[in-house]
């Protein structure tokens, strides 16, 4: 299982943290700053996967960002490479060609596919089809509502928001 997920630029900031364990604050806030410490002193012909206070990592570097996992220790390095991937190829697909300006400005989206794609921390859907047109699908009902929303007045929108509709 998937402990936690952390996307963070070459400069150490975090850009996206996605905890499937419950750690304080101050717990998280060290171990991100271990990590960091750890994924950028590495060099870029090391293993992918590596332990820091006794916790097994498995990260990759995408353009800009860093995607790093922290698993169970009995939980195989490379299914966890390919989820990363998975996720990549999904966040690729949907911004098209995906960069780390897309996850500032877009984090909401980027924690809304995050979640179509782990619950819990295990892989929830393999097939990137299936998770991008279920996405696309919510996208449009948003817009709708919002457009619904947009031409009436706020008497009317809580009115409706009260009714139910």
């Amino acid at each position: 299982m998937i402990q936690f997920l952390l996307l963070m630029s070459r400069q150490g900031k975090i850009r996206l943290s996605k905890w499937y364990v419950t750690l304080s604050q101050k717990e998280q806030a060290k171990i991100i700053r271990e990590v960091c410490q750890a994924a950028l002193g590495r060099s870029a012909r090391l293993s992918s996967m590596f332990e820091v206070e006794g916790r097994k990592y498995v990260g990759r570097r995408y353009a800009s960002l860093y995607f790093i996992a922290c698993v169970d220790k009995t939980d195989n390095e490379l299914i966890t490479l390919e989820i990363i991937h998975h996720f990549v190829e999904v966040l690729d697909q949907y911004f098209g060609n995906v960069c780390e300006l897309d996850l500032i400005f877009n984090f909401h989206r980027a924690y809304f596919i995050l979640d179509e794609v782990l619950l819990g921390g295990e892989l929830l859907l393999s097939n990137k089809r299936a998770t991008l047109a279920y996405i696309d699908r919510l996208d449009v009902a948003a817009e709708r509502s919002e457009a619904r929303l947009e031409g009436s007045s706020f008497v009317d929108q809580m009115t409706n928001a009260i009714k139910g509709v």
